[in-house]
């Protein structure tokens, strides 16, 4: 099956790669849906682009509890041993009047837009938040919370979600959306760096540059990915926006992290200089936010002939739900896993984040494919993926009878590393090519450590 729909991603795309072996099958972690088969896919066809970019003739490999395990990497992740919560006190599962509604309140923006939906003081806790969902439908919650700038997703069936407006808008989009912007050729116009990826270099990806643009799990995955086969990436990041600390450590590893306030216009005129010179530019803001500030696909390929631009949103480009925020907690509600994993009674998510990373990883291959497509055939690329197109592809994959499934051991998987913020414990990146396995050259960056210049 996995090899299978790596070749399908393959003519999706428009690309050729090199056969991949797979080791290992499903069940690898408690659940119904294929996760490890999911795993194996999205990390085999990023390890296959990256085989090719780098020449050919090395086989591309994937295990899938080696790749299972790590869309569960920040589960893994310590500093000085120490775990860190990922999730704020009132980010969770409320129960409403009508069934279940799912909060995230991890930035402070979105809690106080959660509280002020339902009426709640600054100060409220969860028990208060209890008492006000159980009082309302949760689409009532669902969507008050969203109007008041939150985020919010009721818990839907698979049937329910297959009606929605945005589900049939989500159905008509592909999995890894590769699409050509203009006609510009490389080595056009004189004086805007458009060479393509160097053949022979020592890792697939020597001489990419990689501007990062994201935040969370899914962009940053990919950026990481991208970094794991020898890419240069730079985070563009900026003081004053909410970021969830232990994450973006442990999504930086491999990678540089300059600030930029793109409110101001020395902000948008320093990364204007760092896009003339990149490769690709990954970002996961809400769908049109960039384009408003000068930064849409188009604009991009004016400033850099030959780029690739890489959106990744919740819900996708377009339909009622485009500009609405998301995470793959939520999408999991929305979208009708959560009810299929609890029997409909309560919601129960996947055993790992498998839409943020599934998503992650796709964005690194489609990035990698849009870098063949261009060495072959010139031109700006833009991919689109979004984590509701990812969960109608899970979906798809079937079932398998997993619930009872032990955890995996991952020690083998796991190694350390010194930074500036300790001795950090992490799982080395999945995949290999001719037998040799991706790795990331530095530890992770301070945020903000490196002034917004190429090296």
């Amino acid at each position: 099956m996995v090899e299978e729909r790596i070749r399908e991603l393959a003519a999706e795309v428009g690309v050729g790669l090199p056969p991949v072996r797979v080791t290992g099958d499903d069940p690898v972690l408690p659940s119904v849906f294929r996760v490890g088969g999911a795993a194996a896919v999205a990390v085999g066809a990023a390890t296959a682009a990256a085989a090719a970019l780098g020449g050919g003739g090395h086989e591309p490999a994937v295990d899938v509890r080696e790749a299972a395990a790590a869309f569960r990497d920040e589960r893994h992740f310590r500093i000085d041993g120490v775990a860190g919560e990922l999730w704020a006190p009132l980010s969770g599962d409320y129960r409403a009047a009508d069934g279940w509604v799912r909060l995230h309140c991890n930035f402070d923006h979105h809690r106080a837009a959660a509280l002020t939906a339902l009426g709640l003081p600054s100060a409220a806790g969860r028990d208060a938040v209890v008492r006000a969902c159980a009082g309302r439908a949760a689409v009532e919650v669902e969507e008050s919370v969203t109007a008041a700038g939150g985020c919010a997703a009721a818990m839907r069936s698979r049937a329910e979600w297959r009606e929605h407006p945005q589900a049939r808008e989500v159905a008509t989009a592909p999995l890894v959306g590769l699409t050509r912007l203009g006609d510009t050729r490389l080595g056009d116009p004189d004086g805007v760096r458009t060479s393509a990826p160097r053949r022979g270099g020592r890792r697939p990806l020597d001489g990419v540059r990689v501007l990062d643009l994201t935040r969370v799990i899914a962009g940053p995955v990919a950026t990481r990915t991208l970094a794991a086969h020898g890419a240069q990436v730079l985070r563009v990041g900026a003081g004053h926006l909410p970021e969830v600390p232990r994450l973006v450590i442990g999504t930086a590893f491999g990678k540089r992290s300059c600030h930029l306030d793109l409110r101001t216009a020395a902000g948008r005129a320093a990364l204007r200089e760092l896009v003339a010179g990149a490769d690709v530019f990954v970002q996961s803001y809400r769908p049109g936010a960039l384009q408003s500030l000068g930064f849409g696909p188009g604009e991009l390929a004016a400033i850099r002939p030959g780029i690739v631009c890489v959106d990744v949103s919740a819900y996708g480009g377009r339909g009622p739900w485009a500009l609405r925020r998301g995470f793959d907690s939520l999408v999991q509600m929305a979208c009708g896993i959560a009810h299929e994993g609890g029997d409909g009674s309560r919601p129960h998510p996947l055993p790992a984040q498998v839409l943020d990373h599934a998503t992650g990883y796709l964005a690194a291959f489609g990035a990698m494919a849009a870098l063949l497509r261009r060495s072959a055939e010139g031109g700006s690329w833009r991919v689109e993926l979004s984590l509701a197109r990812t969960a109608r592809w899970l979906d798809g994959l079937g079932r398998v009878d997993g619930a009872a499934t032990p955890e995996p051991d991952v020690t083998d998987l796991i190694e350390e590393m010194d930074s500036a913020f300790g001795r950090l414990t992490y799982l080395r990146p999945p995949g290999t090519v001719g037998g040799v396995s991706p790795y990331w050259a530095s530890p992770p960056p301070e945020n903000g450590e490196h002034p917004p210049a190429w090296w």
